[in-house]
């Protein structure tokens, strides 16, 4: 009965409780659409940084961690890279001969870091085969591969020949002239400025030193938009048993702390997010609820002096505030579910902003992510908040004594 005595009562004014499940609804939409772009955000920037930068494991020389000397290669790394082989099936992994020097043009030069790859090897583990805008991967001997920022700085082009030069094993300056074989593109300006690509023997020939100072490798079957850490700590303990105490392993978490504090923290700014809407929709209940009450005041007070209880009362008016909760979550959580998986599908095209999202290492088209936790967790809060509105007018209603209410002419 009060189910019913409630439903009815919140449609007494269709204009008013219309309005506000409008408000609740294009509210609702906001904060859904505003967390889905940030969540998209985050998780674009997270497979970004494991895709080009970290992967999901770096296995380094701890000597070369605190101070990157050409000197500091990794200790048996034919053993490690054995054994990563022999897991071929669910691991992909690259060996890298990492050196800091110079590129130079004719007109121009620039600090950069050199990659010394295994082309195979690399390929398999990053996306630089699908970035590469001009030219082809390395492919000959004395290639080098550069980004379109380098190229434009350098005025370099394909098939130009540049200079690179580097402290060998003995501290003496060292040298050689590779040419241009292919020009990428990638979604990272910080490693467009300063990320180069050569061959393996190319580098190491120059250096006057064999070995590897870097092994990256990716996990196959990782999901990483669940964030499967359970995954690489296991293949951490694995191979923290394998390999000789002088190497250091290290997760994506390890080496870019930022992006995992943002990814710990990005729930709890969901949750601002959330809190801030709730409190300015309790405000618009409030008010709803509120008129109402008052608008009712005789009818309630006749209520109460029949024999009506209090608590029953205060059942209705938390029933018409809960039943116009669950519209308004229903409809916003729905039509915001819809919206999700259309742009989850087409994208946020952003392109005007292609050079800030850039630096801050995400895509300028955004895909929106949004779980079921966090449509079921926006509901509830909608229908409790709802209900929360709505004390304050029950209160207000309840303290009156039947005849005074009976007395209130509205």
């Amino acid at each position: 009965m009060l189910l019913k005595l409630a439903w009815r009562n919140l449609w007494r004014n269709r204009l008013r409780t219309g309005s506000m499940l409008a408000a609740m609804v294009f509210g609702l939409l906001g904060v859904i659409s505003l967390m889905g772009f940030l969540s998209g955000m985050y998780s674009a920037m997270i497979k970004n940084a494991i895709n080009w930068q970290t992967q999901d494991i770096q296995i380094s020389h701890q000597a070369y961690l605190q101070h990157p000397d050409i000197k500091q290669t990794l200790v048996d790394s034919e053993t490690i890279i054995e054994q990563l082989t022999a897991q071929k099936e669910s691991i992909s992994y690259s060996p890298r001969f990492i050196v800091n020097g110079m590129l130079a043009s004719a007109r121009s030069s620039k600090g950069v870091q050199i990659l010394g790859v295994m082309p195979k090897h690399e390929a398999q583990l990053t996306p630089i085969l699908g970035h590469i805008t001009q030219g082809e991967w390395l492919n000959r001997r004395h290639s080098l591969v550069i980004s379109q920022k380098l190229a434009t700085k350098l005025e370099a082009r394909l098939g130009s020949k540049l200079v690179i030069t580097f402290s060998d094993v003995h501290g003496d300056v060292t040298g050689g002239a590779f040419r241009v074989t292919g020009i990428y593109q990638s979604p990272i300006s910080s490693l467009d400025e300063r990320q180069v690509y050569v061959r393996y023997q190319d580098i190491t020939k120059l250096a006057g030193i064999k070995g590897f100072h870097q092994i990256a490798l990716k996990l196959k079957s990782r999901d990483q938009s669940v964030r499967d850490n359970d995954s690489l700590t296991h293949i951490k303990q694995q191979l923290s048993q394998q390999i000789d105490s002088q190497n250091r392993i290290r997760d994506w978490r390890e080496i870019q702390p930022l992006l995992a504090t943002i990814v710990s923290q990005s729930d709890t700014s969901n949750l601002i997010i959330l809190g801030i809407y709730m409190l300015a929709m309790c405000l618009g209940i409030i008010n709803v609820i509120l008129m109402s009450t008052f608008e009712r005041t005789r009818e309630l007070g006749v209520l109460m002096a029949i024999g009506m209880q209090k608590y029953k009362v205060f059942s209705l008016i938390l029933l018409e505030a809960a039943l116009l909760g669950c519209v308004g979550a229903s409809l916003g959580v729905l039509i915001a579910m819809g919206l999700m998986q259309v742009l989850g599908h087409t994208g946020i095209a952003l392109t005007h902003f292609a050079d800030g999202l850039a630096a801050l290492g995400t895509d300028s088209h955004i895909h929106p992510q949004v779980g079921n936790k966090e449509y079921m967790i926006t509901w509830l809060s909608l229908v409790v908040s709802s209900m929360l509105a709505a004390c304050y007018p029950a209160y207000l209603i309840l303290k009156r004594r039947p005849i005074e209410a009976m007395a209130e002419k509205h």
